[in-house]
């Protein structure tokens, strides 16, 4: 049972599933139908929706839709168990953006206690943590955790508090490159790891320690949990979460570049403003959960 028009239930559902033959075996509608159902919303709004690719997109009118229809899917869910307590209801995964440290340190804690206390399932959309609000603003995600601490328009945030980042290296390394200190010379020269290319904590490192614009040798390394290893090997210095750092650095498989010196990204959880006790529960998760980890806002 759906409270919301079919044609909006057509339109997310090829957004979520990427594609007009997925969105129908979801719906169990025929793929036609599904083109009829976003053809007859594009020409009631007078506007292109749906960017018809592999992986279908939303256009920038998508977008703005996009981002109305996402809070208005949970609201229905509440208010069928509201009204239909009995009801077998089909529970909606709950997009939510958050970046990778984040996913691989305290996270998944906070989902699992919500699945656990109401059945939520999740679908989660992975970025850096100064790219994740994008995917709130284009109305992909409900919910995002980032570094900025600037509310959307039509959006609350709440801080989760600070991630700190410890520059670590392989003690060999470390007194390979860095045997005289940390400097802009030695910077120069030592391979550095850097998750993607739309990372920026090895940039703000550099820039913190010299104040110059250095061009230092690359390995690009998208995996969190990896960057500790990876380090411990000597393949280069890199900046990780204290946390994923401190049992390596205990048993000496990594040391600080400079015990003095690290980077602190503070953390905010931003979503849609509306009343829903799904988001008030999920903020709740976050919060608890962030707090046994990140250090104080």
């Amino acid at each position: 049972m759906s409270l919301l028009h079919p044609q909006l239930a057509a339109f997310s559902a090829v957004l979520e599933e990427g594609s007009f033959e997925a969105a129908a075996r979801r719906l169990n509608l025929t793929q036609s139908a599904i083109s009829q159902r976003i053809k007859a919303l594009e020409d009631r709004l007078g506007q292109v929706l749906i960017v018809r690719q592999a992986p279908c997109r939303p256009t920038p009118a998508g977008e703005q839709l996009l981002r109305r229809v996402r809070p208005m899917q949970t609201l229905e869910e509440e208010v069928l168990a509201d009204f239909l307590p009995d009801a077998q209801v089909q529970h909606r995964n709950v997009c939510l953006a958050v970046n990778d440290d984040s996913l691989e340190t305290w996270f998944l804690p906070a989902l699992a206690a919500l699945h656990a206390a109401h059945g939520d399932t999740f679908d989660l959309r992975v970025d850096d943590q100064d790219h994740t609000l994008d995917l709130l603003r284009d109305g992909s995600a409900l919910g995002a955790v980032t570094a900025d601490a600037k509310a959307l328009q039509g959006c609350n945030v709440h801080p989760l508090g600070t991630m700190r980042y410890l520059a670590i290296a392989a003690p060999a390394f470390k007194a390979a490159y860095f045997g005289v200190g940390v400097s802009a010379a030695s910077l120069a020269t030592a391979p550095m790891i850097v998750f993607n290319r739309k990372d920026r904590l090895q940039a703000r490192y550099l820039r913190a320690v010299t104040r110059a614009t250095l061009s230092p040798p690359v390995h690009y390394l998208p995996t969190s949990t990896g960057f500790v290893e990876a380090a411990a090997l000597g393949l280069g210095w890199c900046l990780v979460p204290e946390s994923l750092a401190s049992t390596a650095l205990q048993r000496n498989a990594v040391v600080e570049l400079d015990p003095a010196r690290w980077i602190d990204v503070p953390l905010y959880w931003q979503h849609a403003a509306i009343r829903s006790t799904t988001l008030q529960r999920i903020t709740a998760a976050m919060r608890d959960a962030a707090s046994k980890v990140l250090r104080d806002p």
